[in-house]
């Protein structure tokens, strides 16, 4: 099911946004954000102030309200949500993701929508650059509880979600991956988010929800190898070269014993000679 190898949906100035919206930003409850919020056209912000109250955000990034940095990360966030529409080559998958396994490539169903009721599983097959991108026509809805899993080195920052209309992630789920919705996001209650929730024209809503920004990883390579030293140390790939330097040590000691041997002997018979 994998397809040609897809470059990675730049964001722009919307690269460091957790929350974005077009219509405003409503929160309810205790929720944490790391990363960036904002909304334009309509700024409007309602249970975002600083913690703690009854609906508040603990918010480690900046709020930018419909500063001009928001309206430069909305204008991105549409040149990334046409990219990612208009990736090929696509396959087509079944709506429901739950029980999916699936390697990098691009991704829309027939019904033009996503579903997951359970887990989806994101393969990288080692490679931490690989990259899922999902087509949507229309909606994107997780079930309760539900949770995108990622493993073989896949990253949260390689994942988009490409939504037609409007998505909704269902309460005490985990999701994983960037959404960027035509229309409007609903976080509903104690969701895990590791990416970034982004709707162009209509709003976003929380609800004692924890959203991540998940910047990508660079991968870890191995320590260098240190060349072992010279002179006859063992070095453990069948070489014999410390044994036969130990080999030459312990001859040339006997030897030298040998030789101061001999030498004292002759002594002791030179001075007998000499006594008698």
């Amino acid at each position: 099911m994998a397809s040609a190898a897809q470059p990675t949906v730049g964001l722009g100035t919307a690269d460091s946004f957790a929350v974005l919206a077009g219509q405003g930003i409503t929160n309810t409850g205790v929720t944490t954000i790391t990363g960036d919020i904002g909304s334009f056209p309509n700024s409007a912000e309602t249970g975002t102030g600083a913690c703690p109250a009854a609906d508040c955000v603990n918010l480690t990034g900046t709020d930018h309200a419909g500063d001009a940095v928001t309206q430069s990360a909305k204008a991105d966030l549409v040149t990334a949500y046409d990219d990612a529409a208009g990736r090929t080559p696509v396959t087509t998958i079944a709506t429901e993701l739950d029980g999916q396994t699936l390697v990098a490539g691009v991704y829309n169903s027939e019904a033009g929508t996503f579903l997951n009721s359970g887990t989806l599983t994101l393969n990288g097959q080692g490679d931490p650059n690989a990259v899922f991108i999902f087509q949507m026509a229309s909606t994107l809805i997780t079930a309760s509880s539900s949770t995108v899993n990622l493993i073989n080195g896949a990253q949260s920052c390689n994942i988009f979600w490409q939504v037609g209309s409007s998505a909704t992630l269902g309460t005490n789920s985990t999701f994983r991956g960037t959404i960027m919705a035509l229309t409007s996001i609903q976080v509903t209650t104690g969701v895990t988010v590791f990416g970034r929730v982004l709707a162009r024209n209509a709003s976003t809503t929380l609800d004692s929800d924890t959203i991540t920004r998940s910047p990508c990883l660079a991968p870890t390579s191995p320590p260098p190898t240190t060349p072992p030293p010279s002179g006859g140390v063992p070095t453990g790939g069948g070489s014999t070269a410390g044994v036969q330097d130990l080999g030459l040590l312990v001859i040339g000691g006997a030897l030298l014993a040998l030789a101061v041997g001999t030498f004292a002997a002759r002594r002791r018979v030179t001075r007998k000679g000499s006594s008698s």
